[in-house]
């Protein structure tokens, strides 16, 4: 199918049945990612307890790279390179793909000079020691030494996204994780003729994993196929370009980190209440992990039918995948909010048999499961308006979001609410966020 062929059938074709085919493939890659982050902990857990705590210090940072780099970096090459296409300036959106690997490279550099130098320092500050400080600079030194690759394959599945081609992209990540399930038992143990490297070979299993997915998508970008080619003039900076691209990628970005920090200080109150209530909250809270990938694998798809429509000039099929997007993400929120509501305790006892856990669970799930619908609607809407070029509002109601859940969860905690009045505040932060995004749709039309 040609460029022409394509972009058509993302202008005209029907709305919500193009929107759910091209969801449906991201499906199997968020498959593939929550499986690669159970494997790894599993495959280090082999090597004992010390390891595994080592490597727990370094990985959520990773994890923070990784996520920036697919839906934060990535949503801005994603909806420049869709928009350049739906415009049809096919010569930009080649150009902005090739900006783009020069940006992940950049950015991947930029990471590994700092992890490298201050890893140590910031694993002892956590509290590493020994054994434990050891595995953490081990693999800390691999993973962050090789980010470049996580940053260059979470870009160029972007740059192919951004085409209208979901399936090759959702294959790289299949594939990479494949190469990781096969690598990691391997190079940690030493089987076959691998040696034994222990937290070493964790790591080189996951660079692998993103080499892997690297390979794949460059073989189909230089073969030919894709809409976009990488050619050697493309890699001389263009100051607009990057700037379309930084334009929704730097506050995506920024939004990652945002809700990470949410959690993080959540967390840090909600231990405040014992270590019932933080087991129950972690149990709970797994519900909602289970939401965000389904709602990003649709977000994706957003992205690209608004912004392929709004490059095009289309802004009323730009605002009906907008509202079609925001419904399913609603709908999807609305099944994890009855199972909250309905089944908490059901939920919580398929991870702790422990009275005490079940019950603070259930109580929390019972505090917020109203709230994954309004999850829902603020993704949704958050999808759509990166989609058209606009993230500044996204990242204004992340941050209203997090003086929400910090701010009022520590007036809860000060005042000595309880655990269901912290769930509370943490709710009241997402109906905030789903609220200014309402308004922003409202004001932009």
């Amino acid at each position: 199918m040609n460029a022409h062929d394509r972009t058509w059938r993302l202008l005209n074709a029907p709305v919500v049945p193009t929107l759910l085919r091209l969801a449906a493939p991201n499906l199997g890659e968020a498959g593939a990612r929550v499986a690669f982050i159970a494997a790894d902990a599993v495959f280090v857990g082999w090597l004992g307890t010390d390891a595994l705590a080592g490597v727990s210090l370094a990985f959520p940072i990773f994890l923070v790279i990784q996520m920036a780099s697919a839906s934060g970096i990535g949503a801005g090459v994603a909806s420049a390179i869709a928009r350049a296409l739906g415009g049809g300036r096919q010569r930009d959106a080649s150009l902005l793909a090739a900006q783009s690997v020069m940006l992940a490279l950049a950015l991947g550099i930029a990471t590994t000079a700092p992890m490298l130098a201050a890893g140590p320092a910031i694993y002892r500050a956590m509290g590493a020691t020994g054994i434990a400080l050891d595995a953490a600079v081990s693999y800390s030194a691999v993973i962050f030494g090789g980010i470049a690759a996580v940053w260059l394959m979470n870009t160029l599945a972007n740059v192919v996204r951004g085409t209208g081609v979901m399936t090759v992209p959702a294959a790289a990540v299949v594939i990479g994780e494949a190469v990781h399930l096969g690598l990691s038992p391997a190079l940690i143990l030493g089987l076959g003729p691998f040696p034994r490297l222990g937290v070493v070979g964790a790591g080189l299993a996951v660079i692998g994993c993103y080499v892997a997915g690297t390979l794949v998508l460059l073989a189909w970008l230089l073969g030919g196929r894709g809409l976009v080619r990488l050619a050697p003039e493309g890699f001389a900076p263009r100051r607009r370009l990057l700037a379309d691209i930084l334009k929704v990628g730097g506050p995506a970005g920024l939004g990652i980190l945002q809700w990470q920090i949410a959690t993080v200080a959540a967390t840090g109150l909600i231990a405040g209440f014992g270590s019932a209530a933080l087991a129950g909250y972690g149990a709970a809270t797994r519900l909602e992990l289970l939401q965000m990938p389904l709602s990003f694998a649709l977000g994706t798809a957003v992205i690209t039918l608004v912004a392929t429509a709004t490059g095009a000039g289309d802004h009323g099929r730009a605002a009906r995948v907008a509202r079609a997007g925001t419904l399913v993400a609603t709908l999807i929120g609305c099944l994890f909010g009855l199972v909250a509501t309905l089944l908490p305790a059901g939920w919580i006892g398929m991870f702790s048999h422990d009275p005490a856990v079940v019950a603070e669970g259930a109580a929390y799930l019972q505090a917020v499961g109203w709230s994954y619908p309004l999850l829902g609607i603020g993704l949704g809407l958050t999808f759509a308006a990166q989609g058209t070029g606009r993230a500044l509002g996204p990242f204004l109601a992340g941050t209203a979001r997090l003086v929400v859940i910090a701010g009022g969860g520590w007036i809860v905690a000060t005042l000595g609410s309880g655990f269901t009045g912290m769930a509370l505040a943490i709710a009241g932060g997402t109906a905030v966020y789903a609220g200014w995004m309402a308004a922003v749709r409202r004001v932009s039309g």
